[in-house]
């Protein structure tokens, strides 16, 4: 047990694997914000209030809207290293709220323990004297050691809130409850875990009315071998684009369509050269409820493990 363990090894035992963010973080005398803290300044006695043993990992150290997917495989490793001691009830993931969706899905994806990985974060500075961060330690430790959480894969416990990995959204840039997953897509067994294996690129192009199929075009010519297209309506986008999505699909690049509205599945049902329909005509497979965060961290794992376009499909049809 670390020094920092507030509590005896008779009570559960959670692992807490740190990363930066804004929960780790404080502000100079400009303001400006930075993760400056370790795991054991960010619970301080947390584990005592929540009636759970803390062990903490400090994986990363970083604002989380700098994240590659190769520093959120190394989280991942934390939580599988962590969940290999037997005695471990759960494992607790501190992680700033930019990308905190994404790093939730790709731990979702690959976990294959009853036990519980549960992620949380702040909205606020850990010296705000109003600050979020306490509560949702105490919430996700809590979470964690839940017997109740056990099965329900990876969790996000945020703003009073404890909801799925898959579907969650951050919804807000300041509002403490920020995070939400109103209609969660389906979950589906984990995925193997590929390791040494390279994260392929793939790029998140924005449509907009109007909109010609040149970033498209620039995202395959960049080495892009996936593309997830965030479209208008339940997936629609111009004549033009679809005419590059067909391109890049037959350079062998994998399309996925996701929507810019927060809620709803994506469609295939509309037509006149620019909407759902015609993009699956060219080659594109639509992302269900998933967004564009989520989507892109799908289909970068399914690239990763060498998925062609019918395994795509399948994925994207069982999971979105």
């Amino acid at each position: 047990m670390s020094p920092a363990d507030p509590s005896p090894r008779t009570a559960p035992l959670v692992v807490v694997v740190t990363t930066g963010g804004t929960i780790a973080s404080t502000r100079d005398e400009r303001g400006v914000s930075a993760p400056s803290l370790s795991g054991a300044d960010v619970l301080g006695d947390a584990g005592e209030r929540a009636g759970v043993a803390v062990r903490t990992v400090e994986a990363l150290h970083a604002d989380s809207s700098t994240l590659s997917l190769e520093q959120v495989a190394l989280v991942r490793a934390a939580c599988a290293a962590a969940l290999a001691g037997e005695d471990v009830r759960g494992v607790v993931v501190l992680h700033g709220t930019d990308s905190l969706e994404e790093t939730a899905y790709l731990l979702d994806l690959h976990h294959d323990d009853e036990r519980p990985v549960v992620l949380t974060g702040a909205q606020r500075t850990a010296d705000d004297p109003d600050g979020d961060a306490a509560a949702n330690v105490l919430a996700a430790l809590r979470t964690a050691a839940d017997p109740a959480a056990r099965g329900q894969g990876v969790l996000v416990a945020f703003g009073g809130r404890v909801l799925p990995a898959a579907g969650t959204t951050k919804r807000h840039t300041t509002a403490l409850d920020a995070f939400a997953a109103p209609d969660p897509p389906g979950r589906g067994p984990a995925l193997a875990w590929r390791p040494g294996a390279p994260w392929p690129r793939v790029d998140v192009v924005a449509v907009h009315p109007g909109a010609d199929g040149a970033l498209v075009d620039a995202a395959v010519a960049l080495g892009a071998r996936g593309l997830v297209l965030a479209a208008l309506g339940s997936g629609n986008t111009t004549d033009a684009v679809v005419d590059a999505v067909r391109r890049a699909c037959a350079a062998g690049v994998a399309v996925v369509v996701t929507t810019r509205v927060p809620d709803g599945p994506v469609a295939t049902t509309y037509g006149g050269g620019g909407g759902g329909h015609d993009l699956a005509a060219a080659g594109a497979v639509g992302a269900g409820r998933l967004r564009a965060g989520q989507a892109r961290v799908l289909l970068a794992v399914l690239l990763r493990a060498g998925a062609d376009r019918a395994r795509v499909g399948a994925e994207f049809a069982a999971r979105g």
